[in-house]
């Protein structure tokens, strides 16, 4: 039986171990069949209600923000009968806005918070940095017991 030196034994040790590592960390399963998931029919979360002391930087609804996309709340407070605030977290009030749908029912409000860039700031360089939010939403009856919940999860 012939020895190998030292140095290509190394070199042979080298080979199998980093074939074991590549066959181990190969995507074989990366091709398999994910789970698929439904953004339609989406259950709305339920924040939490705070105090009027808890509000955040007040930003006024914007429609016309660009590359608007659904966000959560997390909490919301009772202004009045028939107005609520909702309670976000976002960019930048001088960069980012949001706007609101609100959708009743005679058990619950449901508000769709959405964000994007403001119009008149696209293009423009901003600062990555994270606003605690407050945006006020009217309601056509008056929220009495219902419950508050947030379109986006």
């Amino acid at each position: 039986m012939t020895r190998m030196s030292g140095g290509r034994a190394a070199t042979a040790v080298a080979v199998v171990l980093g074939c074991l590592v590549a066959a181990g960390c190969s995507g074989a399963d990366d091709a398999a069949a994910q789970p698929k998931t439904s953004t339609t029919g989406k259950a709305a979360s339920t924040p939490v209600e705070e105090s009027s002391s808890n509000l955040g930087r007040e930003f006024t609804a914007d429609p016309t923000i660009v590359g608007a996309h659904a966000i959560p709340f997390t909490s919301w407070t009772k202004i009045a009968d028939d107005r609520i605030a909702v309670n976000f977290q976002s960019g930048s009030p001088e960069c980012y806005g949001v706007d609101a749908t609100v959708r009743e029912t005679d058990s619950a409000v449901t508000v769709e918070l959405r964000s994007g860039s403001r119009a008149d700031a696209v293009g423009r360089m901003c600062t990555m940095i994270a606003v605690f939010g407050t945006l006020t939403v009217s309601l056509k009856a008056p929220l009495k017991n219902r419950q508050v919940l947030s379109a986006a999860q």
